[in-house]
């Protein structure tokens, strides 16, 4: 069985800016917090609002306080005015698209031009983008409603922003034909459009289509509609739980999309729950192998080997003997501290990764047990290398742990979550600097008792390597690090910046190994190490053209760059020996 994941699927500009602006709000504001309407047409998504504390105001009172956000779908003028009015504080989520919409509306109005919005009457846009339009609005939903209008002197055409696109096209053709002089204007969002091009595209490519979001959201229902029309199979799901599994069981290639309200985490739990269920029904050899991958991410036994060979690199890069207890340190103390963070944030991994939820909590005393014996081991290796090396460790692993505790959070909506974890980016930058410091300048302490310019080079390379990775799944996991209040390092600067950033910091450890042997502070050998990185590119911008988020086999390709780093160093010592 092979998932494709429609690229344009999930979350639009529109409904990812307006979840943001009200998750911010319930981090950061105190006092009550409302939506003016439903924020968007989604039913998980507004029971996580719901959590945080965020009502909904149905009808606007005489008199409030607090804050009101607009929804995405945007409000009447009357309506933004009366709530500013009655004193709350309004924080306008409405979209920009439809923003530009209802700036067009408003200048023609009064201008006197009659407003025909082709689009749902019913649907809050429409309701809002009237609003503008005043006495001189006309719905139209279908070719029949169109030609029944009267012919007016002057008038512009308009489009709800998630309009079917081959509706407007003949809405379009109708007034070439019949009202030339009415202006006709563009407004179907061009991520509507695209997502509409491309379900029809991979319905060609696939055996059935899996649309995922809300039943009452406008434009998940025009995906489900197109995927219905295109002859294969096509199912319209909210939850991973209403999936026909028997029914695609039967499917060699499925496609999903979903709408532009729809969370990537619930995206992933149908990809994931797909992807556990029907994987029993391949071969022997395919279960196998899924299973035994599955085991080593989830369980983080796979990114412990990955240490290893990092501190394999970080020894080798130095000159230093490759020396058991070097891997066994990084290796060890990785195991136990990822462990740990991920058995204590576990409300992260229910939206991030809910099959690494299920898995800790199917799996708790064991991976307890893993994550003590792992720590415990490392200080173990650490105290035979000598006092500095134990009190470092222990130092370290200490730091970890109080960065995982929970205390309660002030303010409302705002969960459980230390006060580390509040500093922005501060997950993205201890992870960082503490597999530097294992992987790297443990080994250049206990060989040589000092840093030399060569261990400074091995660290700033690993290290970066590590903030490269971490960033990366820190971007798939966004929408759950806003929910409980995390500023990683993608929120603070956005995913293009970040991806761009990414990419800049691999494209500098490519060039960092050639550059520092030229200089001789490393080996003319060490060259052979800009094959990690670059690889590690490769995969990048690969996943940045057709991937949505990691998933088992992407994130343990990922993580093979760190065992590939090992293998690098292993290969050297033998040549060089």
């Amino acid at each position: 069985m092979k998932i494709t994941i429609a690229t344009t699927a999930g979350f639009c500009m529109g409904v990812r800016r307006a979840v943001e602006l009200a998750l911010d709000a319930a981090n950061q504001d105190g006092g009550p917090i409302y939506t003016y309407g439903p924020l968007i047409h989604n039913p998980q998504v507004l029971a996580i609002l719901g959590q945080k504390q965020i009502s909904v105001l149905e009808k606007i009172p005489e008199t409030g306080r607090g804050t009101v956000i607009i929804r995405a779908h945007g409000v009447p003028p009357e309506d933004k005015h009366a709530l500013k009015n009655a004193g709350f504080k309004v924080i306008d989520a409405t979209c920009p698209r439809v923003i530009r919409v209802q700036s067009i509306i408003a200048r023609h109005a009064k201008q006197g031009f009659a407003v025909i919005i082709a689009g749902d009457r019913e649907h809050p846009e429409v309701r809002g983008l009237l609003g503008y339009a005043g006495s001189r609005g006309h719905v139209v939903n279908s070719f029949e409603e169109i030609e029944a209008l009267p012919a007016f002197e002057n008038a512009i055409i308009v489009a709800q922003t998630t309009q079917n696109t081959a509706f407007f096209e003949k809405v379009k053709q109708w007034a070439g034909d019949n009202r030339p002089h009415y202006r006709v204007f563009e407004t179907i969002c061009d991520s509507t459009e695209k997502r509409q091009a491309e379900v029809q595209a991979l319905a060609r490519q696939v055996d059935a289509v899996v649309v995922v979001g809300g039943y009452n959201s406008g434009n998940t229902r025009r995906l489900a509609d197109i995927a219905g029309r295109s002859g294969k199979k096509a199912f319209h799901v909210e939850t991973a739980e209403e999936l026909p599994v028997e029914e695609l069981a039967e499917c060699r290639n499925i496609g999903i999309t979903a709408g532009a309200s729809t969370p990537n985490w619930t995206m992933r739990q149908v990809v994931q729950h797909l992807d556990r269920r029907l994987t029993g029904k391949g071969g022997r050899c395919r279960r196998f192998v899924h299973m035994l991958m599955r085991c080593l991410m989830l369980s983080n036994l796979y990114l412990a080997a990955g240490a290893a060979g990092l501190a394999a690199a970080g020894a080798w890069l130095q000159g230093v003997p490759l020396r058991p207890h070097y891997l066994a340190i990084a290796a060890l103390y990785t195991l136990s501290m990822h462990t740990l963070h991920h058995m204590l944030d576990r409300m992260a991994d229910r939206y991030n990764d809910p099959d690494r939820a299920r898995f800790y909590q199917e799996n708790r005393y064991a991976l307890t047990i893993l994550a003590g014996a792992a720590g415990l081991g490392g200080l173990g290796v650490a105290w035979a290398m000598g006092p500095l090396f134990f009190w470092l460790l222990l130092c370290m692993s200490l730091l970890g742990v109080v960065y995982n505790l929970e205390i309660e959070g002030k303010g409302s909506g705002v969960e459980k979550i230390s006060m580390f974890k509040r500093i922005p980016g501060s997950k993205t930058l201890l992870v960082t600097l503490a597999w530097g410091m294992a992987a790297a300048l443990f080994p250049a302490l206990d060989a040589h008792g000092y840093f030399t310019p060569a261990s400074i080079a091995a660290f700033v390379w690993i290290s970066a390597l590590v903030f490269v990775r971490t960033a990366f799944f820190d971007i798939s996991d966004m929408q759950g690090s806003r929910i409980v209040g995390r500023e990683t390092i993608p929120i603070l600067l956005g995913e293009r910046r970040t991806l761009l950033l990414l990419k800049g910091v691999l494209a500098g450890l490519i060039v960092l190994p050639p550059l520092a042997a030229a200089a001789g502070v490393l080996s003319f050998l060490s060259s052979v190490f800009s094959l990690c990185p670059a690889a590690m590119l490769a995969f990048l911008v690969n996943h940045e053209r057709t991937g949505h988020f990691p998933g088992v086999f992407q994130g343990f390709i990922m993580e093979s760059h760190f065992v590939f780093a090992g293998l690098l160093a292993f290969i050297c010592t033998a040549l060089a020996g």
